[in-house]
């Protein structure tokens, strides 16, 4: 009797004889019992590495493009420390809106140049409200802006 005649004569009911099991099922043989592919949430919130930063622009010249000094808090190497550490990056300002001395709001975009790859949006305020001129503070109107009283 030859062997391929007595595996026959057997009548093995494994998958892997006939090649229906891939080998990476396999590689793993205590894992392979419970082998179940893990389940992603549907809904992922994107990565985003470096959301945004603050800082001021320091040069207005060029057209289109701003130049923003960041300023960081990190701790020294050796003292341990917080020191101010200082960036500058370039950002794109397409109305030429801000001025020297300005605090902007860095977004990261997609690069506009060799070395844009940031917006400069301009910073919400803090309170909320945006102040209007010749407001008046306390509500008590200056004594120039009272009607003036006739004397007969």
């Amino acid at each position: 009797m030859s062997m391929t005649s007595f595996l026959h004569s057997l009548k093995l009911s494994f998958p892997f004889l006939h090649g229906s099991t891939s080998l990476s099922f396999l590689s793993k043989p205590n894992s392979s019992l419970f082998h179940q592919p893990l389940k992603t949430p549907t809904f992922l919130p994107p990565i985003r590495a470096m959301k945004s930063m603050q800082g001021k622009v320091v040069c207005a010249t060029n057209d289109k493009t701003v130049s923003v000094e960041v300023v960081r808090l990190a701790p020294h190497p050796k003292y341990k420390r917080r020191v101010r550490k200082k960036k500058k990056f370039q950002a794109h300002d397409p109305g030429n809106q801000f001025q020297v001395g300005d605090l902007v709001q860095l977004e990261k975009s997609r690069p506009i140049s060799k070395t844009k790859t940031f917006i400069a949006v301009p910073l919400p305020s803090k309170n909320g409200k945006q102040e209007k001129e010749g407001t008046r503070v306390l509500g008590i109107p200056l004594e120039s802006k009272q009607p003036q009283e006739q004397q007969a």
